[in-house]
């Protein structure tokens, strides 16, 4: 639910007019244990995500409707967070107690 926050925070070093006012915003991503920096700086789950539906909606030549199709993609995003409900992504189990700690 939080990483669309966090990816918000990060995209505003990208977006800063020079080198100094980046490095003011950086310090948002050193605030993160190190063991998960590389996981919420890739996009790799996003990736991940877009090439299954891309997969799927491959076969069905078009929607009908708009409608339908926010139907089928609503679909495999409750499939897929299914089958990863348990997946604890690399890094993230190491510092979960410290995490939890930041929602307190």
């Amino acid at each position: 639910d939080d990483r669309e926050t966090i990816m918000n925070e990060f995209k505003q070093i990208h977006q800063q007019p020079n080198k100094e006012a980046a490095i003011k915003v950086l310090h948002v991503f050193y605030d993160y244990p190190k063991q998960i920096r590389a996981s919420i700086y890739s996009t790799n789950m996003i990736e991940s995500f877009n090439n299954v539906i891309k997969r799927k909606a491959k076969s069905k030549a078009e929607f009908p409707t708009e409608q339908s199709l926010d139907t089928f993609i609503g679909i495999q995003a409750m499939s897929y967070n299914e089958r990863y409900f348990n997946r604890i992504h690399k890094g993230f189990g190491q510092v979960q107690d410290t995490l939890e700690s930041y929602f307190d």
